[in-house]
């Protein structure tokens, strides 16, 4: 923790004594969660399963062969600013993480937008997690009764809002209960994704050994070298999905003032549930490559038709009649999920209400959960008519959202690596273990961030990237970023009007490491 900064043990645990400027409780059920929860709630919400089957395809579209190169690339950036994070929760357990470790370097400015960029790519992520639930849950049922036209109910507009919006009222009601039961159904969801995802590639392998993959590529370790990608703006789409799917991650840090131990067990969880993600999808991926290849064909990777949702064309030739559980996976992987993306949406909601960032409503804790009920309450909501709007918006709600989401996750990701280089600046060449871990490493994941952040969206701009829908020859996918990204500003401007407390470093001070 920096010197002279402590959390406030006299401050009232719904609101901050105005004026001092420091950490303070927020009234969340405190050491709830150990270092295994932690790293299990941390695989659950980046859903291995679900991210898997959604980026596979449009991964191999942008780089083809370099599929698993681009994944150690996405996996670089993502475990520099892993360490950067963990420094800034050893010394700032706080609940709004980029939100408050932000505000504390760079001041109220910087901090909101990095709390916004947190908030609004979560509730996209949610809303394509209820999407991938929906889709597979009807797949399910096809499969189960035998009846391939209930898997045609997905594609029903309001049929498959509708469930949506059961899958996200289930979600919100788990989280709602806390930590305790939201660890309950974790351990249950990702243990059986996990086991499925080893069981398929372990498959898919054996069909190269038997010769009867679809279009068997041989091993090659050029598909390791990301530089083959055929273009920078194919690499950095690319890195962009990349970095997607190794988002979640940092849930384990929001979940900081629940955790035993909460300056040491959610860094080691963070670096633990990277690393395990790293080493499941390199094994995915060289298996999917080398059973399908990377044509056109009916299960090549390079199929428009399947790339949205490789699994529900792959899992039946790879599975055999195993495949329901491929379908039960990823079913099971995109609601556990939804359920646990819950944590850093509302735990940062909270976190800016609780510093009058946000109406002091979201600073709200349940009396009995001991949980930030009302933020969980307005993410649902949020998240529920965002997938609605672009349901009827983009002809590939996946596709787009996932471009979307990337931008947004290079954002609050790189504000909050640059934070912790510029928080512990004075201190970070005293040795070099704080040169690596406070410097070093946060600002190459930063500097790796900003740029796969402004390259993506300046291509985004095209109207046929991502999906092809557009607005007025515009792809949508750049509209939608900065809709979000300038709605953040007005919404930040308005909050200063309303109550200027926050923004005037009243209730959080900007400062450094070495403050006294």
């Amino acid at each position: 923790m920096a010197k002279g900064y402590p959390i406030s043990a006299s401050a009232s645990a719904s609101t901050p004594t105005v004026g001092s400027g420091a950490l303070s409780d927020k009234g969340l059920h405190a050491g709830s969660i150990g270092l295994l929860g932690a790293t299990v709630i941390g695989i659950s919400c980046i859903a291995p399963a679900y991210t898997l089957t959604a980026s596979l395809g449009p991964t191999v579209a942008a780089v083809g062969t370099q599929l698993p190169g681009i994944f150690l690339v996405g996996f670089i950036p993502m475990l520099l600013v892993a360490l950067g994070y963990r420094e800034l929760n050893n010394a700032m357990p706080d609940a709004g993480t980029s939100f408050t470790w932000a505000t504390r370097a760079f001041g109220p400015w910087v901090g909101w937008m990095g709390g916004w960029g947190l908030i609004v790519a979560t509730v996209v992520v949610l809303s394509n997690l209820a999407g991938v639930a929906v889709d597979f849950f009807y797949l399910m049922l096809a499969q189960l009764f035998g009846n391939p036209a209930l898997a045609g109910l997905a594609s029903n507009v309001v049929i498959n809002v509708l469930t949506c919006l059961v899958f996200m009222v289930t979600a919100c009601y788990i989280s709602y209960r806390g930590m305790k039961t939201t660890k309950a159904v974790q351990y249950v969801l990702v243990t059986f994704q996990l086991v499925v995802l080893v069981w398929f590639s372990v498959a898919a392998l054996s069909h190269i050994g038997n010769g009867t993959a679809f279009d068997a590529l041989g091993f090659s370790a050029d598909w390791f070298n990301p530089f083959l990608a055929p273009s920078f703006s194919a690499f950095a789409a690319g890195v962009s999905i990349s970095i997607f799917i190794f988002w979640g991650w940092d849930v384990t840090l929001t979940m900081n003032e629940e955790t035993k131990n909460p300056t040491t067990t959610p860094g080691r969880a963070a670096t633990l549930t990277v690393s395990v993600i790293f080493g499941l999808y390199v094994l995915v991926a060289v298996a999917a490559l080398m059973f399908s290849g990377i044509g056109n064909g009916e299960l090549g990777l390079g199929n428009a038709d399947i790339q949205g949702n490789v699994f529900a064309a792959l899992a039946g030739p790879v599975m055999g009649p195993f495949a329901i559980l491929m379908s039960l996976a990823v079913l099971s992987s995109s609601s556990a999920s939804l359920q646990s993306t819950f944590v850093g949406p509302a735990r940062t909601m909270l976190a800016m209400g609780h510093y009058r960032a946000f109406p002091t409503s979201f600073a709200a804790i349940s009396p009995t959960y001991k949980s930030p009920g009302f933020a969980t309450v307005v993410a649902g909501i949020v998240a529920w008519l965002f997938y609605a709007v672009m349901r009827v918006l983009s002809t590939d709600v996946l596709t787009d959202t996932i471009l979307t989401l990337g931008m947004m996750i290079c954002f609050y990701y790189g504000v909050t690596a640059f934070a912790c280089v510029w928080y512990f600046r004075a201190e970070a060449f005293g040795r070099p273990r704080a040169f690596l871990l406070k410097f070093l490493a946060p600002l190459l994941g930063g500097i790796i961030l900003a740029v796969i952040f402004v390259t993506t969206l300046y291509d985004s701009i095209n109207p046929g990237y991502g999906s092809g829908s557009n607005i007025g020859g515009v792809g949508l996918v750049f509209i939608l970023a900065m809709v979000l990204f300038l709605g953040g500003v007005v919404l930040m401007l308005l909050m200063r009007r309303a109550d200027p407390t926050f923004f005037q470093g009243n209730t959080l001070r900007k400062g450094s490491s070495v403050d006294i």
